[in-house]
């Protein structure tokens, strides 16, 4: 049953948004208040459920989202990502411009976490497609294939990293084996793709819809004369970058060397989280690109304010979509599926990526089924000789497969590219699939050799 009314949940929710056109935040709560009742979660604690849901996604999204759109307003209003774009479209030419983005996605997302990589791109690529007119989609795509592989295979992102210690496996080899899965699936699911999904899904690349963010990357253009210069533009969005990777590296050399704690890791630690990340990258653009060229602070303030606005329902969004996912978490439509996999014969790594991805279509939340998986296989792993980093991999192939409504990552690719919730499942949720089912036949292949 729990499965039966997760699907009717969410076959209600697209009812609602496709054909009464009831607002996507009012169709996410009322699908969250009676998919909540209908699993059984205690009448008394459904409002908790949904606003613990809402405030667990905004706590974690809200600021980094609110800060990241800021810092691209400032860059995008001060003709850095112009400057930005031209360079590299100079630089790379417009024929190898979606290799160009790919590449600068995958090494950025090695550090970022996808919601930061996702808001501190977005208005280069936009600023990019518009330069060489072509559609943002064609290059948004790839960019957003790079940003998910990266998050679901590389430490030191959380996935990763968190299944590894419950596995017990080396980080460096789930680094290096997932490197060698990570390029080919982003080749696949990124620029190959693209190509069928601009035949199958031609709307959606028409460029006429431009997301939230997008909006906010819309500037007037400038001479390039009067942007500033590309060193200072790349610095300013690059900062994050810098900032996080300094933190990992600091982190990891302190594990490798067991540094005890101290003040100064803390301070580091701090430094690096994403939300401190965001709010420090803010503060030097509003330096660079605002106060080093003589802009006002009341123009810096308003633009600062108008991105934030501008921002306020894709956030509402992002809030209720939480609710959805921890009401599906509470009514434990994740330990259903669980016990149904009890006992299973199936090899250790089909098993880990079956149960992950069952999970992550259940109730959306990639680590919370990346979690459940690592915590069932334990005992099955238990005498056999399965590989224990390819397991890890396994485990995330598997829990970001097929991102649909109840994942935050659907609405966050949506509002931010301006797509229909149709565009969305064909290209978003078939990407996320095809990196999924990628991620595990590398993983199977691998398996052989090592």
């Amino acid at each position: 049953m729990p499965l039966v009314i997760t699907a009717l949940g969410i076959l209600l929710l697209l009812f609602l948004i496709m054909k009464c056109r009831l607002h996507t935040v009012i169709s996410l709560a009322v699908v969250s208040f009676l998919v909540a009742i209908a699993l059984g979660v205690q009448l008394t604690d459904v409002v908790d459920s949904v606003e613990a849901g809402f405030g667990d996604t905004l706590g974690s999204t809200g600021l980094i989202f609110g800060f990241g759109a800021i810092l691209g307003k400032l860059i995008a209003d001060a003709g850095g990502a112009q400057r930005i774009a031209i360079t590299l479209i100079d630089k790379f030419g417009e024929k190898s411009i979606q290799w160009a983005v790919v590449t600068t996605a995958f090494i950025l997302g090695i550090a970022l976490f996808f919601e930061v990589g996702l808001v501190l791109l977005i208005p280069i690529v936009y600023q990019m497609a518009k330069q060489a007119k072509i559609s943002f989609l064609y290059l948004g795509l790839p960019m957003v294939t790079a940003l998910s592989v990266t998050h679901a295979f590389l430490p030191p992102h959380p996935g990763p990293t968190v299944i590894s210690e419950q596995f017990g496996a080396n980080i460096g080899m789930v680094l290096l084996y997932g490197f060698i899965i990570a390029i080919p699936t982003v080749i696949i699911a990124g620029p190959i793709f693209t190509v069928f999904a601009a035949k199958f899904v031609p709307s959606a690349f028409r460029g006429e819809n431009k997301g939230i963010i997008t909006n906010l990357s819309d500037t007037e253009q400038k001479k390039l004369e009067d942007t500033p210069g590309f060193g200072i533009s790349a610095f300013t969005a690059l900062f994050p970058v810098i900032l996080m990777s300094l933190s990992t590296i600091i982190s990891l050399l302190q594990e490798s060397f067991n540094i005890p704690a101290n003040v100064f890791f803390d301070f580091v630690t701090m430094i690096g989280s994403p939300t401190t990340v965001m709010l420090l990258s803010v503060l030097l653009a509003i330096y660079t690109m605002g106060i080093a060229r003589n802009i006002p602070m009341r123009q810096l303030m308003n633009s600062a304010e108008t991105s934030v606005k501008a921002i306020g329902m894709l956030l509402l969004i992002l809030g209720v979509s939480g609710s959805l996912k921890e009401v599906l978490i509470e009514g434990g439509v994740g330990d259903y599926v669980a016990a149904i996999f009890e006992g299973s014969a199936i090899s250790p790594l089909l098993l880990a990526w079956l149960i992950a991805a069952v999970i992550r279509l259940a109730q959306g939340s990639a680590t919370v089924s990346a979690l459940t998986t690592a915590g069932l296989v334990l005992p099955l792993m238990e005498g056999t000789d399965v590989n224990l980093a390819l397991m890890v991999l396994a485990t995330g192939a598997g829990s970001i497969i097929a991102s649909h409504v109840n994942d935050t990552g659907f609405w966050i690719v949506k509002e931010s590219f301006g797509l229909s919730i149709k565009e969305t499942f064909c290209t978003w949720t078939v990407l996320e699939t095809i990196i999924s089912i990628s991620g595990l036949l590398f993983v199977l292949l691998l398996s052989v050799f090592v």
